[in-house]
């Protein structure tokens, strides 16, 4: 399993950098060789077979996570400013845990739109128009925003948003978001570079987010070793404690 206290994923560190960009350009290039014989070929299962990916591939729409998300930071955050003693410190503990997650799923949401956009790449739905490999840089529509996949970079960032809060769901959630990724060959969405390509920004999204939370010490604390594990939520848990009492 994946050590999520460490700062980068894959043993990512300065010196490895360039390695790991290769990696990608190159498995980039290699899935590219398989990009129109996965997707045509899925596309063309029987309807029974495909149907179970249309129900799962709604999962890696963000507006459930994100909605909930801020309508909570919002609530929060001015009982942060005006509440008192305990009542203060759990309004802020759940301001930071709320925004965390927003933003968590969010950034690595936005950068993958940008690029998206930047790129153009086509559809599978445009390929007897264009093929697999037609770009309209920039200026485009929805039928031109393949590459990365949107649905596998918002769920397999809420993996890593979770893990990085609760390890023992990581394991969970991603194998969830894996599928969401695959599924998208199947309902006609995009092809497999497409979904490796939302797999990258998703994790090193997520990671970025943590990284900059952690160094300002909100919601994570960097250990002297440089892991990164989350505070305890002591103020919730000290309310539910009182509570229950």
């Amino acid at each position: 399993m994946i050590d999520l206290t460490k700062p980068w994923p894959l043993g990512l560190d300065s010196r490895r950098w360039p390695w790991f960009c290769l990696g990608v350009v190159l498995g980039i290039a290699v899935l590219s060789q398989i990009d129109v014989w996965a997707s045509r070929g899925a596309i063309g299962w029987p309807e029974q077979w495909r149907a179970p990916f249309f129900f799962i591939t709604d999962y890696g729409l963000s507006d459930w996570v994100l909605i909930p998300s801020l309508a909570v930071f919002i609530l929060a955050l001015p009982a942060a400013l005006l509440l008192r003693h305990l009542a203060r410190l759990v309004a802020i503990e759940i301001t930071l845990l709320s925004g965390f997650i927003f933003l968590g799923v969010g950034a690595p949401g936005l950068i993958a739109n940008l690029l998206k956009r930047l790129i153009g790449r086509s559809r599978p739905s445009e390929f007897e128009i264009s093929g697999a490999f037609s770009f309209q840089n920039l200026f485009n529509d929805w039928q031109f925003q393949s590459f990365p996949s949107g649905h596998t970079t918002t769920a397999i960032a809420l993996a890593f948003t979770i893990g990085f809060l609760w390890p023992r769901l990581f394991p969970l959630f991603f194998v969830i978001g894996a599928v969401v990724g695959v599924s998208r060959v199947p309902v006609g969405m995009h092809y497999p570079t497409d979904v490796f390509g939302g797999l990258i920004v998703g994790m090193l999204g997520a990671y970025l987010v943590r990284n900059v939370f952690a160094r300002r010490g909100w919601l994570f604390i960097m250990r002297p070793d440089g892991r990164i594990a989350r505070r305890p939520f002591v103020a919730i848990r000290r309310a539910v404690q009182r509570a229950f009492a």
